[in-house]
């Protein structure tokens, strides 16, 4: 996560006309299929090292630095019909290349792989790759036929749908605080389930032992409606809302109960000790039939807040948004 927040109006956007017939380009199986690759250069595991090579395949390799640069590269792939599109990087790569890509694959996108190479990769320990994970290995699994299919969730701004992101793990409320702290976990050497676990450990400590005017214990505008612009009961005032379209978490972790396919969330109202301490069997499943704990999967739903929200690890700003269910892709598995 960068210390800034991206604002919507931030996001590149492609030119008029610029996005290639994906589709088409595709339309002729090959021989041997050609990989276009996104490597991250800034990625925590990519950092001096270089993209190793997947035999049997024709390779690709663009290093990208900037996210203004993603749609030129990936309107090049489509262009040339990639049959598979590798992200090499952490959470946040996918997010941008997901949101880059949009314009220019549409529903039509190429089997895709991910190679966990950043400090957290939540889509990749969904999916079950591990942190070693090579394009030479992904490659041997595509030709198995092993792999997943999964929706990410868009988010757009409730005045201007065009304008949008799309992820996997959303986060409002004091989620948006805690995810600064997993900075400092990463920089003391905490990566993937680690960090998770440390961090979620000294949040929830922070919060049982602070006073009531502690930063951590603190609520803020949370309001979320339903289909049907129903709102969802418990108020405006919020504690934390995470959602997500993985199925898989890290540590076992069950955020959502028995619910795992599509779009679905978990919000908790307030602070209150009696509700953090049981917390951690919510964590794992064990759902809260509590007042102010909410659990629900919907199609879309929608969302004010006035602190910034995170998506996939980075922070976007306060507003008024609608969260949707994007497109199917699919994911080469191990």
């Amino acid at each position: 996560m960068s210390d800034g927040i991206k604002t919507f109006d931030e996001l590149p956007r492609p030119a008029p006309g610029s996005s290639a017939a994906a589709g088409d380009a595709r339309s002729t199986p090959r021989a041997v299929p050609l990989v276009g690759v996104i490597r991250n250069r800034r990625s925590y595991r990519n950092r001096g090292r270089e993209q190793g090579a997947a035999p049997g395949a024709d390779v690709i390799v663009e290093t990208t630095t900037k996210r203004r640069e993603l749609f030129g590269v990936l309107d090049s792939f489509a262009a040339k019909g990639v049959d598979y599109l590798a992200i090499s990087g952490g959470d946040g790569t996918v997010r941008d290349v997901l949101t880059c890509g949009a314009a220019i694959f549409g529903d039509d996108w190429p089997t895709l792989i991910v190679l966990p190479k950043g400090k957290t990769n939540a889509l990749a320990a969904d999916i079950g790759a591990p942190d070693h994970w090579s394009l030479a290995s992904a490659m041997e699994s595509a030709r198995a036929g092993r792999s997943v299919t999964r929706c990410p969730l868009i988010v757009s701004e409730a005045a201007d749908p065009q304008s949008r992101v799309q992820g996997f793990l959303l986060g409002g409320g004091v989620f948006h605080r805690t995810i600064r702290l997993g900075q400092d976990a990463h920089r003391w050497g905490a990566f993937n389930a680690a960090a998770v676990g440390l961090t979620a450990a000294w949040a929830l400590g922070q919060a049982l032992l602070a006073g009531n005017d502690n930063p951590w214990r603190q609520r803020s505008l949370l309001r979320i409606t339903l289909p049907g612009n129903e709102p969802l009961p418990g108020g405006d005032q919020r504690y934390v809302m995470i959602a997500s379209t993985l199925e898989n978490f890290p540590l076992g972790l069950k955020p959502f109960g028995d619910l795992r396919e599509g779009l679905k969330a978990s919000v908790l109202d307030t602070a209150a000790r009696r509700s953090l301490l049981r917390l951690p069997l919510v964590a794992i499943g064990r759902r809260n039939r509590e007042s102010g704990y909410h659990c629900f999967a919907a199609d879309c739903f929608g969302f004010e807040t006035d602190e910034p929200f995170i998506l996939d690890g980075e922070a976007f700003p306060p507003g008024n948004y609608r969260v949707s269910t994007g497109p199917s892709l699919t994911f080469v598995a191990p």
